[in-house]
């Protein structure tokens, strides 16, 4: 299946003060985000062909509503730290918008998201990534909110993700096969984002406060 990197989310303490660590590195943040009728809100950083959103339950009652219970945003999010992954990839077509069924899951349809657009949810565990599709995304939708950042990086190039359970889910296949990322085993959930080919050879490493590492 052709698809490629959209964003990535990872969840955070309420209001996202982790923010602040990636504001030092050099990254130029842009607006926030509610997700009405969901529960929770963000605070995005957008590059020229993807986005990282910093994620947080806003509301538990929406979170663990009817029509958002089973995404497991609140198991997620409550659970980040231990066992659960407190990550989201986000996916699109890597071309123009196709017909062509993505990943076994199950179409989520959240009150802020006009109708008949829904996006896909993966069936995997919370062990492993949120896993999502979503094919009305486009890159130049992405390229329209790129700000130039103080750190000089720009586009996501790679994506190495360690979990410390293997991924076994059809969906994480499918993104292993498509190389939107690999993964490598280890004892706790990281992820390294690499940007511009990592042509300065820089590293940054955001943890304790966030669980990833900048290659650049």
């Amino acid at each position: 299946m052709a698809i490629e990197l959209d964003h990535i989310f990872v969840c955070t303490s309420a209001g996202a003060p982790e923010a602040d660590r990636l504001l030092r590195f050099g990254l130029s943040e842009g607006p926030s985000n509610r997700h009405e009728g969901q529960g929770t809100a963000n605070r995005r950083f957008s590059f020229k062909n993807a986005m990282l959103e910093l994620f947080w339950v806003s509301s538990e009652k929406e979170a663990r509503s009817d029509r958002t219970r089973r995404t497991l945003l609140w198991e997620r999010w409550s659970g980040r730290g231990s066992v659960a992954s407190p990550f989201g990839i986000c996916l699109r077509p890597r071309d123009a918008q196709t017909d062509q069924a993505s990943f076994p899951g199950w179409d989520y349809r959240p009150s802020y998201l006009p109708s008949p657009l829904a996006m896909q949810v993966a069936e995997a565990g919370l062990d492993e990534p949120m896993w999502i599709y979503f094919d009305v995304l486009t890159r130049s939708q992405r390229e329209q909110y790129f700000v130039e950042h103080p750190a000089g990086i720009r586009e996501i190039t790679n994506l190495v993700l360690t979990c410390p359970a293997p991924l076994r889910s059809p969906a994480a296949q499918m993104v292993f096969e498509a190389r939107v990322l690999s993964t490598k085993p280890g004892t706790e959930h990281l992820l390294e984002i690499e940007f511009d080919h990592s042509r300065r050879q820089g590293v940054e490493d955001f943890r304790p406060q966030l669980p990833l590492v900048f290659k650049f």
